[in-house]
């Protein structure tokens, strides 16, 4: 049985299509030369993130960067460079011949963060409590999903050191399904038991951002040890932590690891620069800067090759209509559901103009929603090429006409829209003003604007108000991992968006027949384990993709981070970066 990673959202284990996106905020009261002064006492790594995280329940997770690959640990683990799984919480697993069972064997003497121990019920109570709880919306649930009857496993108890997860047909993403982080009944158990005024559980208001860390239970390389609003988070080595090196020493060595709130790339660089960070996340802007820097600055920059994550521009195809209203309306929703309308922008956005001014060259066209360095992408799918002429053909086609230079529908309406993403981001927002500049000229008005990453998070989940965004997700080598981007009851169909547990129904939505094949396609793919004959269902599912277009696909940067050479034995990927294995890196000082 061929099987690779499941989409996560918990530091490298990905979730099923969590986005890749910051927020902007303001540094306040974060003085580096403290940061410095502490660190020559305790051994300690400085990062930065540009916003602050909006939850600490791992289960309740949308968004990356987030904390949980800091703070917990799954069954199993992906290694990001030979993407094998690994024993992480269970030291063994047993699969049947007919693939429909795992039995996995949990280490013996775990403890969580507070000393208590962490048992076989820990694990029962994650899946059939918290992730496959339809009161509480989690983005992992879709991925556990099974077959045309969208079926969860059932996860059941042998005895005090084995549990079983059983499945009712072949799963070929099976064993990586099970990486989820694992929580804690005797902290959790009642939260998702009472319900508030609503009739909501408790726990969908557990372990938010205002919790004292203290208050947190954890189980991985390192508990959250303070937080600062819009300032920084520090982490602190797990006394309890499992893993222990050959010597028998408990690992994590480092002690502790800081996060600094930057509020954009540009102060990042300059603390980098200056030595208050250790590591950055390269743009392409700074790369020949730092390249040059790299012996003065004593640090190295690492270039795992084509990044995991996808970037788009989507239009928002819902129909539906809530308290009367439409979320959209009426004459754009017109323009957003017409398949040649949607061709059209993609062959209106010069991605290569894009490649070459705003990443430098450090990137490829993506045209796929799978990951390029994934074994399932369609290597040979041909995107959209650059044709402002072809664009105005399907518009033709689809009825829009000019008045001067400027397009209008059948009726005479003006095409106009607004364009959204995330604020903080440079290239991001580089990407935006170029797109707006491209379709100004085949004579669409765009409204581009920024906004807060907590803002539009509401409006692709909640409100469901939007017109046209752009934004990112992050993946991995499994696609089974996106399956909730394309069912269309998942929690990130975003562009067809089913309202989430609690919000208000919809009235009108419809749902494409393509999108219905997807997902079947999707399902076909999970049952099937034969490796080559997956990938032939997922190849379908890319053509289809490209085909209606509900994502229109930009750029595929290089994976590109600078490290300061203060650490042993950096092993960097794409899929993990270079600190995917904190739990047994040493910083070299403290080895003298």
């Amino acid at each position: 049985m061929n099987m690779t990673q499941i989409w996560q959202p918990f530091g490298r284990r990905i979730v099923a299509a969590v986005m890749a996106i910051f927020t902007a905020v303001s540094l306040t009261g974060c003085n580096p030369a403290m940061l410095e002064s502490n660190a020559a006492q305790v051994p300690q790594v400085v990062m930065s993130v540009l916003s602050d995280p909006k939850t600490f329940n791992a289960v309740l997770s949308a968004e990356s960067p987030n904390i949980f690959g800091l703070t917990y640990d799954g069954l199993v683990d992906e290694n990001p460079l030979t993407g094998e799984f690994e024993p992480a919480i269970a030291e063994s697993w047993d699969i049947s011949d007919d693939g429909l069972e795992i039995i996995y064997t949990i280490r013996p003497n775990l403890k969580w963060s507070d000393g208590t121990d962490l048992t076989v019920d820990d694990v029962v109570f994650s899946y059939n409590s918290l992730y496959l709880n339809e009161e509480i919306p989690s983005n992992a649930r879709d991925s556990l999903r099974i077959g045309q009857s969208r079926e969860f496993p059932t996860i059941t108890k042998v005895d005090d050191r084995r549990v079983k997860f059983t499945v009712p047909e072949p799963f070929a993403p099976f064993l990586g399904a099970t990486s989820l982080p694992i929580l804690p009944a005797h902290a959790l158990a009642e939260s998702v038991e009472t319900k508030d005024s609503d009739g909501q559980p408790l726990f969908l208001s557990k372990w938010g951002v205002d919790t004292p860390p203290e208050e947190i239970i954890f189980n991985g390389p390192y508990v959250l040890k303070n937080y600062r609003l819009s300032e920084r988070l520090i982490f602190e080595r797990n006394p309890y932590y499992w893993r222990k090196d050959d010597t028998g020493n408990s690992l994590p060595y480092i002690q502790e690891i800081v996060w600094q709130i930057v509020e954009n790339t540009d102060t990042a660089l300059l603390q980098f620069r200056s030595g208050s960070l250790d590591t950055i996340s390269v743009s392409p802007e700074y790369f020949s800067l730092l390249k040059r820097q790299e012996k003065q600055g004593n640090f190295n920059v690492y270039n795992g090759g084509p990044s995991y994550g996808t970037s788009f521009i989507s239009f928002n195809l819902n129909t539906g209509i809530r308290d009367g209203e439409p979320l959209i309306d009426p004459i754009k929703s017109r323009w957003f559901n017409d398949v040649r309308f949607r061709q059209a922008v993609a062959h209106a956005i010069d991605r290569q103009r894009m490649i070459n001014n705003i990443f430098r060259g450090l990137g490829k066209p993506q045209n796929s929603p799978i990951s390029v360095q994934s074994p399932f992408y369609a290597s040979d799918l041909e995107g959209y090429d650059y044709s402002p002429e072809k664009a105005k053909e399907l518009l033709a086609e689809a009825g829009f006409r000019y008045e001067g230079k400027r397009l209008v529908d059948s009726e005479g309406n003006p095409v106009r829209f607004s364009l959204i993403t995330n604020a903080g981001n440079k290239i991001r927002e580089a990407m935006a003003t170029q797109i707006e500049q491209d379709l100004e000229a085949i004579g669409m008005q765009v409204d581009y604007a920024p906004i807060a990453f907590n803002v539009l998070v509401d409006k692709l989940s909640n409100s469901l108000d939007w017109e046209c965004f752009l934004l990112g997700l992050t993946g991995g080598n499994e696609p089974n991992g996106g399956a909730n981007v394309w069912f269309p009851d998942g929690n990130l169909h975003m562009f067809n968006q089913k309202p989430q547990a609690g919000r208000d129904e919809l009235t009108g939505r419809t749902v494409s027949d393509w999108e219905r094949r997807i997902a079947e396609l999707y399902i076909q793919a999970a049952r099937e384990l034969d490796f080559e004959e997956r990938k032939a269902i997922y190849v379908e599912t890319q053509e289809l993709a490209k085909e209606y277009a509900p994502f229109i696909y930009l750029v595929n940067p290089y994976a590109l981070t600078a490290v300061r050479n203060k650490f042993d034995d950096i092993q960097y990927s794409a899929l993990g970066g270079p600190f995917w294995n904190i739990y047994e890196l040493r910083l070299l000082d403290a080895q003298k």
